[in-house]
C-alpha cells in the first residue's frame, strides 16, 4: 500500500487535528492515502470516526512509539 500524502500534526490538539486531515484529504484524488501522525490522544479516535463519517475509509490505526500515533485514510 503506498502513501500519497503525509500530515503530521503532533502539538495539534482537537478540533484542529480533524479540521487539518479534513483540509489535506479534500486536495486528493479518490483512492490515494493518507498517513496522519498524531500524538494527541482523544484525536486517535475522534479523527477516524469523523473521516468514516465523511465517507473515507479507515485502514489502520497503529501506536508508532510512546507518544505517536499514524491514521492511514484512504479517500472515498
Amino acid at each position: 500500500m503506498g502513501i500519497d500524502k503525509q500530515l503530521d500534526i503532533r502539538g495539534e490538539t482537537c478540533p484542529y487535528t480533524y479540521v487539518k486531515s479534513k483540509l489535506a484529504i479534500e486536495g486528493m484524488e479518490k483512492g490515494q492515502v493518507l498517513e496522519i501522525t498524531l500524538n494527541h490522544k482523544p484525536a486517535i479516535k475522534n479523527v477516524p470516526r469523523s473521516m468514516e463519517n465523511e465517507g473515507h475509509k479507515i485502514l489502520d490505526v497503529s501506536c508508532v512509539n510512546e507518544n505517536d500515533f499514524r491514521i492511514l485514510v484512504e479517500k472515498g
